[in-house]
């Protein structure tokens, strides 16, 4: 599982109330903040996404256009879709993105994990991640395997995920 170390960033925020953000963003939503930072983040997985603003996302983190038709099938047929929003009372923004596959009752397998280049780096992908397992865990599903890019490897592997007997592609996760 992912641990909060002592010199994260990142905190529980309380400044949307609990009914503007079920509202919003749907049931099960998780809001955070950086320490000493004013903007808001919210990962949700009921808040619909719009297709094209996450075309826009996945674009920035330099992935190829893909057929939003295709795309919307992808997600239809996903068990768990979740985007990473910037809050803003009357325009959230998706600076984040990840969904899941798999039989929806023993394993799920991690997909197009992506956080807006702009805010990499400030522990969202983390926060994002213990969302989608937590959800994932909500859920009955204990093995988690994901695919990873290369040069985002390492990343993972700092957060406790087991990685594939060769090191490069596949990672693992299992609830205790």
């Amino acid at each position: 599982m992912i641990f909060r170390n002592q010199r994260s960033s990142i905190k529980k925020s309380n400044s949307i109330s609990k009914d503007e953000l079920v509202n919003i963003y749907g049931l099960n939503s998780y809001e955070f903040t950086q320490k000493n930072k004013e903007e808001i983040f919210v990962c949700s997985k009921s808040k619909e996404l719009d297709l094209i603003e996450l075309d826009q996302l996945l674009q920035t983190v330099g992935w190829s256009q893909r057929p939003i038709r295709r795309v919307k099938r992808a997600l239809d047929f996903s068990i768990l879709v979740i985007g990473l929003w910037r809050h803003d009372d009357k325009f959230p923004r998706l600076i984040g993105f990840a969904r899941c596959t798999g039989d929806g009752i023993l394993e799920a397998t991690v997909w197009d994990v992506a956080i807006n280049p702009v805010y990499q780096g400030l522990g969202l992908g983390k926060e994002l991640m213990k969302y989608i397992l937590k959800e994932l865990k909500n859920i009955g599903i204990f093995k988690v395997s994901l695919f990873a890019d290369a040069e985002v490897v390492s990343f993972y592997k700092r957060k406790g995920w087991i990685l594939e007997p060769r090191g490069s592609k596949c990672a693992f996760w299992y609830a205790k």
